[in-house]
């Protein structure tokens, strides 16, 4: 889920539901039968260029296991994808397989655009915990790729070139962290920040958490003025420090991919994104890239980071070729074959089994961010249930204000009441 995305904005938001409610009464979906006779499958999914082809090779895999079925991709990258996926639905035409956010989930299951794939699809190897965060209702409408956490890359390399020193990750402060990244930026000669800038709605779920308030409280956010008010804080101060870049930079950079991001074009030491994308922002920098876990307030009594499904697998409740769907999706979790293929590009493989397969086989990258989900475990919270209908929204809305605050154009505090009236509005059902 990745960080760097574009989410909805709230005009697009009220397209995709409209256009998902005037789905609700349509006809079969799916993909129909080929010119000789398979069934066709038609299976959407977002993504970079690295993990289309991995895709396509591990449905040749499927196609080659089930010689009456054709499974055709229908990729896009993430900008694009609710948008065409929500046109697709409201003119009768979804995907038979669809790949999901945990934030979008709620927004599909509850207006009957996905099928309850309960005994549809094997899910002993899946942890209980993870795979609930895919029902709604006791229905499981999705099913977990694979899991990540919201967690610091770090390059350790740059912060020695800038003579810094790295504190202990277990115990480090939100302060310490600031210090730090403005060290970073005074010993880099010009050509190193210490760290960019992230409105991604679970950096503040997990500083919320340290100070015991939930980033939801049923349909409405958990979180209080005050936090928000200081969780932006830290980003001045940063910014005011030069840790971080200035805020007309720092809104430029967090609209581009990893690959652009500051950690991946090595002119910043830190950033904040899951998990899964160690690979992705190592390959683009071409460094050794590490993770931390995020800092802590003075005195919290949690970390707040948590393990949540990098994005799900789900069936359209129209498709014509329903066991099929289910097929091919139980083939993408559990065969070892297509582990093999993906890895760990849809976060580390939710089923015990697959991992155990493959996870000699990881890449550098991944065997890191496995031995650090797996160091952390004991710290990492419960993966969250899906958030109500509108959240997917909430990053669009949250970076938004969070603009307003880093250009000065209004204060924390009248920010904060205003993203959550704006907020509240959104996912109140």
């Amino acid at each position: 889920m990745s960080s760097g995305k574009k989410m909805w904005s709230a005009a697009l938001l009220a397209t995709a539901v409209l256009a998902v409610t005037a789905a609700c009464g349509s006809g079969g979906d799916g993909g129909g039968q080929t010119a000789d006779g398979k069934i066709k499958l038609r299976f959407s999914y977002w993504g970079s260029d690295a993990r289309q082809k991995m895709t396509e090779e591990a449905m040749k895999k499927f196609e080659a296991k089930n010689p009456n079925i054709d499974v055709e991709g229908e990729f896009s990258d993430f900008a694009s994808y609710y948008e065409t996926l929500s046109t697709k639905v409201a003119g009768s035409d979804a995907p038979d397989v669809i790949s999901l956010e945990i934030r979008g989930l709620r927004e599909y299951a509850d207006r009957g655009t996905l099928a309850d794939l309960t005994g549809k699809v094997n899910t002993a190897d899946v942890d209980a915990k993870v795979l609930a965060t895919g029902a709604i209702d006791s229905k499981q409408y999705a099913i977990p790729t694979g899991v990540n956490a919201f967690s610091l890359i770090v390059n350790k390399g740059l912060v020695e070139q800038a003579k810094a020193t790295l504190p202990d990750d277990k115990t480090w402060t939100w302060e310490e962290y600031v210090e730090l990244s403005n060290k970073i930026t005074a010993g880099g000669g010009g050509k190193i920040t210490g760290t960019q800038l992230s409105w991604n709605p679970a950096y503040l779920q997990i500083y919320a958490a340290q100070k015991g308030e939930p980033f939801y409280n049923g349909n409405k956010l958990g979180v209080s003025p005050q936090t928000i008010t200081e969780w932006w804080g830290i980003m001045q101060n940063l910014i005011k420090g030069k840790g971080a870049p200035e805020a007309a930079k720092s809104a430029e950079i967090g609209a581009t991919s990893i690959d652009q991001s500051l950690i991946g074009t090595n002119t910043g030491a830190m950033g904040m994104w899951w998990s899964n994308q160690l690979g992705a922002a190592s390959k683009a920098s071409g460094q050794q890239l590490d993770l931390l876990r995020m800092p802590k307030i003075k005195g919290a009594t949690t970390g707040g980071m948590f393990t949540q499904p990098a994005m799900f697998y789900s069936a359209s409740s129209k498709s014509e070729h329903a066991a099929e769907a289910a097929k091919f999706i139980d083939f993408m979790i559990n065969d070892p074959e297509a582990g093999a293929i993906i890895l760990s590009d849809r976060g580390l493989p939710a089923s015990s089994k697959v991992l155990a397969a493959v996870r000699d086989k990881l890449p550098e990258a991944d065997q890191k961010t496995l031995a650090f989900l797996e160091e952390a475990k004991g710290e990492l919270t419960d993966p969250p249930a899906a958030p109500p209908k509108g959240a997917s929204a909430m990053e669009e809305i949250l970076t938004r204000y969070s603009e307003e605050v880093m250009f000065g154009r209004q204060t924390p505090e009248d920010a904060a009441q205003k993203f959550i009236t704006e907020a509240n509005a959104s996912i109140a059902g």
